[in-house]
């Protein structure tokens, strides 16, 4: 068996779906998953650490890197800018980890492009939605960490995001966790088994069962 290429994950959703204890959960399960930290200029919240959640960074460092063409997709929301490391991710694949990328529907738009250039490239996005607008803002409300004007400007734009959902190859209703759990598991597990990576990862099988044709 010969190693392949892990694929490029991408998993938007609003803020309050759910998203990153859903994968915190997948990543602890799985040995050849990783998550993709992502360089941020925002300021660390309480429970935070440095490297693990994000890496925080100057705005300065920030636009530093975007002007080494270090980021393989970056963006501004609200307020503070968000990258991924093209170097880290490139690594993680080649060395045969799937790699997933927490990100909104822009970013997961980029990152595919990205993908796109590299050769053996293997990518999937899921998109995951909350049961309902009421479940999301009280997700948002529960976590203690935003006042009724950010709250607001949440909401707003978790409508603008969700609308975005039909440029996934996949999508994951958060109404239940275990349920979400499992769908999220089913598809990492689906795309290990395309033809295209069991073709390269079965090599040596294929052609060996193949050798008394013809």
């Amino acid at each position: 068996m010969s190693c392949v290429r892990g694929s490029l994950i991408t998993i938007s959703a609003p803020s309050g779906a759910g998203k990153t204890s859903l994968v915190n959960k997948l990543i602890a399960a799985d040995n050849h998953l990783h998550v993709s930290v992502s360089h941020t200029t925002r300021a660390i919240r309480p429970g935070e650490t440095d490297g693990v959640n994000y890496h925080f960074v100057q705005q300065a460092e920030f636009d530093q890197m975007v002007a080494d063409n270090s980021f393989l997709e970056y963006a501004t929301v609200f307020g503070n800018s968000y990258g991924t490391s093209k170097l880290w991710v490139n690594e993680q694949l080649e060395l045969g980890f799937d790699v997933i990328l927490e990100i909104d529907w822009q970013g997961a738009q980029q990152a595919h492009q990205w993908l796109q250039s590299k050769q053996d490239a293997n990518g999937i996005g899921i998109f995951i939605l909350p049961p309902s607008l009421q479940a999301l803002y009280a997700r948002l409300t529960q976590r203690g960490q935003d006042g009724d004007d950010v709250i607001a400007a949440r909401m707003a734009a978790a409508v603008d995001e969700m609308s975005h959902f039909e440029q996934a190859d996949f999508l994951v209703i958060n109404d239940d966790f275990a349920v979400a759990l499992a769908d999220l598991e089913a598809i990492i597990q689906a795309s290990r088994l395309r033809l295209s990576r069991q073709k390269q990862r079965y090599d040596a099988l294929v052609q060996s069962l193949l050798a008394a044709k013809g």
